[in-house]
């Protein structure tokens, strides 16, 4: 069956897509859900316009990031710590701390399952790490851990 996308589906296509599935798929899930609708010709007119408009929200999202990234990045980030002797930290900071922190400095809301923290930091000192703020657009922070006194 030929249906148009209306919402953005996974591995399947953006809105205002035509693609073809299964007639169960679309009968059962895409059309009651109100993720699409059959093709027609009035239907097809409406899928332009809904492509557009899917492609002007995903420029304006795109911009935003990174304009957003250029701010992170302008300077590090600063986390403060308790930390021994030697430079290690009492506990750890985690993807979660981290984006605390930066909605903390910048105002910013990041998720933290898009810092990607491979394990979290537990010395004191300099730090790279990614956030990924759209899909297009990842950004390299640098991440300064000082010592609480």
């Amino acid at each position: 069956m030929r249906i148009i996308l209306q919402k953005q589906v996974e591995k399947l296509g953006a809105p205002g897509d035509s693609v073809e599935v299964a007639d169960g798929y679309a009968r059962n899930f895409l059309l009651p859900r109100g993720l699409a609708i059959k093709a027609s010709k009035g239907a097809v007119k409406q899928a332009e316009s809904l492509r557009r408009a899917h492609d002007q929200r995903v420029a304006k999202g795109r911009a935003e990031a990174e304009a957003l990234a250029a701010r992170l990045t302008a300077s590090p980030l600063v986390v403060t710590a308790r930390a021994g002797e030697e430079g290690k930290l009492f506990g750890s900071i985690t993807a979660a701390d981290l984006a605390e922190e930066i909605e903390r400095s910048s105002g910013v809301t990041v998720d933290r399952r898009d810092v990607e923290l491979p394990e979290p930091i537990r010395s004191v000192g300099a730090h790279d790490v990614r956030v990924k703020l759209h899909p297009d657009v990842d950004v390299a922070l640098s991440v300064q851990v000082v010592a609480a006194s």
